[in-house]
């Protein structure tokens, strides 16, 4: 989508005069369309993390092998809790912060357990983390080979696996070119291996706004009727790297692979875990196949609705310098608040590649187990027995708020 042209008003109050000498004449897409100025502030500490867009040319990528490192995991991450100065759990589906861990420290112990915890919790949070972004791509190689983007910013240093965040005053985010639903997204769900256990860093962050929300698909698996869980299983969406490509070049931006459409299950199954998940977003999922239009519609918009508004599902989290998130892509969306223009926000994202998702199907024959659904296994760990079509039921809630 094209950035499209506005002006900035005669009378705009006499408190923020320096807006009018940084902000540009052009406002945006963020999702679609990249950022690719900034505010020429070249004493800007990290300056040379900024964005760069190089007019180069990638090859398709083939497929990978990757090594799923949970599975290598002590289920109860002895090494990584024990050395952890206190783990809280933010929300019962979603979301753990752990204080008092290094992650530069790791040993290859408590990368295979973090892999695991992540894989279980959607994200995991780490503060005031030292880690550069060297080391942080160290870490995110340990778990896949790392993702190259084909159409958003690498640093001006180059760094071609590295994914750049970054927003300040030159230009802010249009609200009459995108709307709130379509910003949630899997990262590059459209690739052929989407990725797994992802890492951003913070390295500026604006005093309020900028947080980040996500969002549990095993949760909303689980919340589903066990008749609409059996007919998801069955489907496959394609997913779309069209919409990028095309904000890139309206834009005037290279891009850098040629952009690909991907066929993947709607259900997938964690390798890890072997929880069932759902995996369609509305920033890639574009249509169930074999499905007539309007039912693909009405489907997928009931899906992208209960994963975006569904509050049982998310975690949000407030970043601070030097925060780190790591979130498993196969089975968590996110989305980015847009709410503090004209501060400064800028990340650095290291992306591995995982597997190729797995349906239900292809899961129990392959591996001869039985795919679950999350919520009834943490039920089961707690002693909880609950039936579903004919076996005994939750009881139904009762509000008192």
């Amino acid at each position: 989508m094209a950035p499209v042209a506005t002006t900035e008003r005669d009378d705009a109050p006499a408190s923020v005069p320096a807006l009018k000498k940084v902000a540009a004449d052009k406002v945006f897409n963020p999702f679609y369309s990249p950022l690719q100025g900034d505010d020429g502030d070249e004493s800007y500490k990290y300056a040379d993390y900024r964005p760069s867009f190089p007019n180069i040319t990638y090859e398709p990528l083939k497929e990978q092998e990757v090594v799923e490192r949970g599975l290598f995991a002590d289920p109860g991450k002895p090494t990584l809790l024990k050395a952890a100065k206190k783990v809280t759990t933010l929300t019962p589906v979603i979301g753990t912060e752990i204080e008092g861990i290094d992650l530069r420290q790791l040993t290859d112990g408590q990368k295979d357990e973090l892999a695991l915890l992540v894989a279980e919790r959607g994200v995991v949070f780490f503060r005031d983390q030292e880690l550069d972004i060297h080391q942080q791509l160290d870490l995110a190689r340990y778990y896949g080979p790392l993702h190259k983007h084909a159409t958003t910013p690498i640093p001006r240093i180059g760094l071609e696996e590295v994914h750049v965040v970054y927003n300040d005053a030159s230009r802010r985010p249009d609200p009459t070119s995108f709307s709130k639903l379509e910003l949630w997204h899997s990262d590059v769900s459209y690739e052929l291996q989407p990725p797994s256990t992802t890492s951003l860093k913070v390295i500026t962050n604006p005093e309020v706004g900028g947080d980040t929300l996500w969002t549990s698909g095993y949760a909303l698996y689980s919340s589903l009727s066990p008749g609409f869980q059996a007919y998801l299983e069955g489907l496959t969406a394609v997913h779309s790297a069209v919409a990028q490509a095309e904000g890139n070049r309206a834009a005037g931006l290279p891009v850098r692979r040629q952009e690909i459409e991907t066929i993947h299950p709607v259900v997938r199954v964690h390798p890890a875990t072997g929880w069932k998940s759902i995996y369609v977003n509305p920033g890639f999922t574009r249509r169930l196949v074999g499905v007539p239009k309007a039912e693909s519609d009405a489907v997928l918009q009931f899906l992208f609705h209960e994963l975006s508004g569904n509050p049982d599902f998310q975690v949000r989290f407030k970043w601070q310098t030097n925060s780190v998130a790591i979130w498993d892509n196969r089975v968590v969306t996110h989305s980015a608040t847009f709410d503090f223009w004209p501060a400064t926000r800028h990340a650095l994202r290291g992306t591995p590649h995982g597997e190729k998702p797995t349906s239900v199907e292809d899961y129990e024959r392959q591996t001869g187990k039985q795919a679950k659904d999350r919520q009834l296994e943490i039920w089961k760990q707690q002693g909880i027995t609950v039936e579903v079509e004919g076996k005994p039921k939750a009881a139904k809630p009762r509000y008192n708020d």
